[in-house]
């Protein structure tokens, strides 16, 4: 078998800007030890998030050019609505500006005190904007999922089990949607099965609950259902993708991800009256109904874009690009979240550095050790993102303590994934060096894009 190669040819470039470990020391320090306060200038290899980073096509590139700026009505909108309803067959598609966005709006909406919102695994933004409504977001994560070390070929899944019982618990007038994040993001990237995916469907109609997808990942959720499960081998993403579609009521899609675009989302349903109640907030909030916060130059490139992502030999490269860099650090013992994911390796914190307790953050400690190892940020996912405090002001660690090294779509070759593979084992092998942190400033809501840190 020959190396899977690129899809794609480089048409354009921007600097790297090399540093050494003593300048990223002091970097890191004036930063507060946490990566989302580092210049993107000072950061060599920038695996912080795959939102909005992707490199984008000539055809996008060609497609902005002819963007249709009318305020009403513009023709780019149209061409970005088909695009939308040709994969989710949804008839009322509504443009966001990203999709927190989008999420902001539906759970605005449906969402509120006494409310719960279940999904497989909630996102940081996702989680947020439920609790901002006063409602409350409920992970039912399959068994697998929560075993970092053990491969599975859909850790991804929700629990139906503990979906129907917790619907029978709770009771459905007090669960106004579930949604299902494709891939599961916060669970290490895993997909979710096309037959979880109609098992809980049929759960929600047993007791007339809409279901949802957060569609982040959609088209990489879609080819590891192609290749890992029975019966789906011979029919194409697209197809796949409206299989998976009409199970749903309704989607959620920051279309940074898998729309390979730089900006933009967008909610879509198949109810008519909650479309119009998300369209009267979408005015308010966001813009007018065909625009929605968004230029239309960049509803041009969403709609090409979300083609271009279901394209197999891309998503080849895509996937296997991530399967090389786990075949690596399996070589050398480096714990992570098997197997890996679509569009992210997730390095497991507390196997990588037992000593360090969960209330010193051990995500957030080996983020700060790769980055002054070797320029690389990537974002923890743990104790930081979505830690909790009880009545007695202690830390509730998360499930996992995760290091999530995205990969932009279309923008680092393959030496940039060796280097980056080299820099994890140099750091896993000095890993008794690193010491945690703790917290000496934070927020209320999405406290790890602002909370500064100290040494331990």
């Amino acid at each position: 078998m020959h190396t899977i190669i690129e899809p794609f040819k480089i048409k354009s470039v921007e600097p790297v800007y090399f540093t050494t470990s003593q300048q990223r020391e002091n970097i890191l320090r004036k930063a507060f030890y946490n990566p989302f306060l580092i210049q993107a200038k000072d950061v060599m290899i920038d695996l912080l998030t795959d939102s909005g980073t992707s490199a984008m096509s000539s055809e996008q590139w060609g497609g902005i050019m002819r963007g249709d700026e009318s305020y009403a009505g513009s023709e780019s909108f149209f061409r970005f609505e088909a695009a939308v309803r040709n994969i989710t067959g949804m008839p009322y598609i509504i443009p966001t500006h990203q999709g927190r966005a989008a999420e902001k709006i539906i759970f605005s909406i449906t969402g509120g005190k006494g409310k719960y919102i279940v999904s497989n695994t909630l996102f940081d933004t996702t989680r947020a904007n439920i609790e901002f409504s006063g409602a409350e977001g409920i992970d039912l994560l399959c068994a697998e999922g929560k075993l970092p070390s053990v491969p599975a070929p859909f850790k991804g899944n929700i629990d139906v089990d503990a979906l129907e019982q917790f619907i029978t618990t709770k009771g459905a007038r007090h669960i106004p949607l579930v949604i299902i994040t494709i891939t599961n993001n916060s669970g290490g990237g895993q997909p979710v099965s096309m037959e979880n995916i109609r098992a809980a469907k049929r759960v929600c109609n047993k007791y007339h609950i809409p279901l949802f997808i957060d569609a982040c990942r959609f088209a990489e959720n879609c080819y590891f259902i192609k290749t890992r499960e029975p019966g789906y081998a011979n029919k194409s993403i697209l197809e796949i993708a409206q299989e998976l579609f009409s199970c749903a009521d309704g989607c959620t899609m920051s279309a940074k991800k898998d729309a390979l675009a730089n900006i933009g989302g967008f909610l879509a349903m198949h109810d008519e009256a909650l479309a119009m109640q998300c369209r009267n907030m979408l005015i308010i909030t966001e813009g007018f109904p065909t625009y929605g916060g968004l230029a239309g130059r960049d509803l041009e490139a969403i709609a090409i874009g979300l083609n271009e992502v279901m394209e197999e030999p891309y998503l080849k490269y895509r996937i296997r690009s991530i399967e090389y860099i786990g075949e690596k650090l399996d070589a050398a013992g480096v714990p992570y979240i098997k197997p890996t994911g679509g569009h992210a390796v997730y390095l497991d914190a507390k196997a990588f550095l037992p000593h360090t307790s969960p209330d010193q953050y051990p995500g957030q400690a080996l983020c700060g050790a790769l980055y002054t190892a070797g320029g690389i940020r990537g974002v923890e996912i743990g104790s930081v993102m979505f830690g909790k405090y009880g009545k007695d002001g202690n830390l509730i660690p998360a499930g996992m303590e995760l290091v999530r090294l995205a990969i932009p779509r279309r923008v680092y070759t393959q030496s940039h994934i060796d280097y980056t593979t080299e820099v994890i084992i140099d750091v896993f092998k000095q890993r008794e060096n690193i010491t945690g942190y703790k917290i000496i400033y934070e927020t209320p809501y999405l406290r790890h894009f602002t909370a500064r840190f100290e040494p331990a």
